[in-house]
C-alpha cells in the first residue's frame, strides 16, 4: 500500500497542472497535523491551490522529501547543517507546541497529576510499574491513586514527538540518557506502541492504567487527562501561551544555523519544559521550481495570516521577527 501511494504521488508530480490549479504534496509530522489541516483548508479557500498532506511521522516525511516524492516535508526533529547539506535541503520553523504526558485513570482529570522528568524516565525505564508507587504518591499528596499496573505507550513510527520526549528524558535522567538516549526511534525498555500522535492517544484512551505522550492539541481534543511536569526551576506551570512563550523565548533563533533549536528543559521560571518546534523542509535545488514557489507561497500565508489559527488550536505562533527571518532565509537559501 505504501509503495502504491508513492507511485501515485510521483505521477501527480510528473503530470501536474499549471501552478494556479495544481495540487501540492507534503508529508511527515503528526504533531503539526491539527494545524496543518486547518491551514490547508483555509488556504485552498483563499487561493484555489489544493494541498495533500500525509501525517506519516517525521522520519518517513524526511525520507520522502529526500527522494523528491513530495514537495515539502515537516519534521519535529530538526536536521543539523551536515544532514541538510548532504541531502540538499533547507529547514525553517513553522509552529511551536507542547508535548504532554497523558493518562487513563478513573477520577483523574486534566492537570491533576504531577510528574518530574526523572519520574517519567523511571516509568518508561520500567523502574516504576504501578500507580500506587511511592515515587508517584510523594509528588501527588491528596490524590487517590489506584493499585494498578502502569502500561507505558510509545510511538512505533519514526517520530519527532518521540525525539523531543526522549531528549527531555535524557536531560532529566542520566540513566535514560545512557541506556536509551535521544532519537526519532529508540529501543523502548517496556510498554506497547501506537502509530502517530493519534495512535498513542487512542491506545491511552482504550487501556485503564495507560500513560503516553502526545502533542497538547491531541490531549485537549480527545479529552485526555494530561499531567503537569516540573520545569528546571522546580515549578509546575500551567499549559498556556505564557508558559509556551517563556520556553520559546529562552533561545536566540538568529544565532542558530538553519534554525536548529531544541526547546526542551528551558531555564525560565515559568517555562513549560517539554516544547517542540515543527520544521518545514524543502529542496534547496528544486527539480520543479514552480512547485517550490507555490509551496513557499503557502508557507508564507501560513506564517503571516494563519498564526491566529495556530493559537486557536493551542500552538504557539512564531513571533513576527522570526517570520521575517524565515522569509529572508527562503530568499537566500532556495536556489
Amino acid at each position: 500500500m505504501r509503495s502504491l501511494r508513492l507511485v501515485l504521488l510521483l505521477l501527480g508530480l510528473a503530470f501536474a497542472l499549471p501552478a494556479a490549479a495544481q495540487e501540492l504534496f507534503g508529508s511527515g509530522s503528526t504533531f503539526i497535523f491539527p494545524i496543518m489541516s486547518k491551514w490547508i483548508d483555509e488556504y485552498e479557500k483563499a487561493s484555489g491551490v489544493q494541498i495533500g498532506y500525509q501525517p506519516i511521522g517525521s522520519s518517513a516525511g524526511i525520507e520522502e522529501i529526500r527522494g523528491s516524492v513530495v514537495d515539502f516535508a515537516v519534521t519535529d526533529a530538526p536536521l543539523d547543517d551536515a544532514q541538510l547539506l548532504r541531502d540538499g535541503l533547507v529547514q525553517f520553523p513553522l509552529v511551536i507546541g507542547a508535548i504532554v504526558p497523558v493518562v487513563n485513570l478513573d477520577g483523574i482529570g486534566p492537570g491533576q497529576l504531577r510528574f518530574t522528568g526523572k519520574l517519567l524516565a523511571d516509568i518508561y525505564l520500567g523502574k516504576v510499574r504501578n500507580w500506587s508507587d511511592a515515587a508517584i504518591a510523594e509528588l501527588n499528596p491528596g490524590i487517590r491513586l489506584p493499585h494498578r499496573p502502569i502500561l507505558a505507550i510509545y510511538r512505533t513510527d519514526g517520530s519527532g514527538t518521540t525525539f523531543n520526549w526522549a531528549d527531555y528524558l535524557s536531560k532529566s535522567s542520566p540513566e535514560w540518557n545512557a541506556k536509551v538516549g535521544t532519537n526519532t526511534s529508540v529501543r523502548w525498555p517496556i510498554g506497547a506502541g501506537g502509530k502517530g500522535n493519534r495512535g498513542v492517544a487512542d491506545a491511552v484512551m482504550t487501556v485503564k492504567g495507560a500513560i503516553g505522550y502526545v502533542e497538547y492539541s491531541y490531549a485537549l481534543r480527545r479529552k485526555l487527562a494530561y499531567g503537569l511536569v516540573q520545569n528546571r526551576a522546580g515549578n509546575f506551570v500551567s499549559l498556556d501561551a505564557a508558559s509556551f512563550l517563556a520556553a520559546a523565548s529562552s533561545v536566540e533563533w538568529t544565532m542558530q544555523r538553519d534554525f536548529y533549536v531544541l526547546l526542551t528543559d528551558a531555564p525560565a521560571e515559568n517555562a513549560y519544559p517539554i516544547m517542540a518546534t515543527s520544521f518545514g523542509l524543502l529542496r534547496k535545488y528544486p527539480k520543479r521550481p514552480e512547485r517550490t514557489r507555490e509551496t513557499v507561497a503557502f508557507f508564507r500565508w501560513a506564517l503571516e495570516k494563519g498564526q491566529g489559527l495556530a493559537s486557536a488550536l493551542d500552538y504557539l505562533p512564531l513571533p513576527m521577527p522570526l517570520v521575517r527571518q524565515v522569509e529572508t532565509y527562503w530568499n537566500v537559501e532556495i536556489k
